[in-house]
């Protein structure tokens, strides 16, 4: 009796189609979401581009939780525990092995000077940086990653989300993730060496980590000053990544980046509603 084997799918495929999934539920709830019948309500409903906006609130409540009870109190204790030095050298790394993602996104851009300086940067500080532990490029760090591409290539985000433990999102920086992952060298490397298959989510843990203790009196800041902790981290976000997206340019007079282009008679009332990063 003969075996069928089969084909082992690779890790990176299987994670863009977990995005690719969760990003079509996204867009099944979100046409299922009913604009406000007031015409101002209706507007400002609009503008926010957050019409899951209570099952976002849902998921940041279980943000702050998970922060309060986990992230941070791990995040403190390594920002008390281990050296300024020491937590210097992991940031420098973690940004060192991006640079593979960060250099084809620049390319992909058509950013040619960018892309020059990334690779320069990740040549200098791997090799005369000990592999990126120490910055001795004298070249300005940036970040790119394939939402921004999008972006770039004209791709509007969508709605506004807020993923469990991830944080602020959108449908399109959800997909700019899952390809990220797909092109990632760590990711392949991982795949197709056992010996490395943890160090993917061993790096996002970290990653996570070091990000979250050299902001801990800056959120804290942030949440004391505002009224509405949810549209205030909100409203940031979508600031951060628009100045990404522009890769720092000062913003367009008006800028909109509706994922919906709205007519009135999407609006009929015999009609559902139909459902900012932000860029990725």
């Amino acid at each position: 009796m003969s075996s069928v084997s089969l084909m082992r799918v690779p890790r990176p495929v299987i994670t863009v189609l977990r995005n690719s999934l969760a990003m079509v539920a996204i867009l099944a709830l979100t046409a299922c979401a009913t604009p406000p019948e007031d015409p101002e309500d209706r507007l400002a409903w609009i503008a926010t581009n957050d019409p899951l906006e209570p099952m976002n609130r849902d998921f940041f409540e279980f943000n702050r939780v998970f922060d309060a009870v986990l992230l941070r109190p791990i995040s403190e204790f390594y920002g008390a525990a281990v050296p300024g030095f020491a937590r210097d050298r992991v940031t420098n790394f973690l940004r060192n092995i991006r640079s593979p993602v960060i250099l084809a996104n620049d390319l992909l851009q058509g950013e040619l000077e960018r892309a020059n300086n990334t690779w320069a940067r990740f040549l200098v500080n791997s090799v005369f940086g000990v592999a990126g532990l120490f910055d001795v490029s004298r070249i300005p760090p940036h970040d790119e990653d394939f939402g921004q591409t999008l972006a770039v290539w004209g791709f509007s985000e969508g709605p506004y989300l807020v993923l469990p433990i991830l944080g602020p999102s959108s449908p399109r920086a959800l997909i700019g993730s899952g390809v990220d992952t797909l092109i990632d060298p760590i990711t392949w490397l991982a795949w197709t060496n056992d010996d490395f298959a943890q160090v993917p989510l061993g790096r996002t843990l970290l990653g996570g980590i070091d990000l979250r203790s050299r902001n801990i009196e800056t959120l804290k800041e942030i949440e004391r000053s505002s009224i509405d902790f949810y549209a205030t981290i909100r409203s940031l976000y979508r600031q951060r990544r628009n100045d990404e997206i522009r890769n720092g340019a000062p913003a367009p007079v008006a800028e909109t980046d509706d994922w919906i282009d709205f007519d009135d008679e999407d609006f009929d009332d015999d009609e559902e509603g139909t459902g900012d990063v932000s860029e990725d």
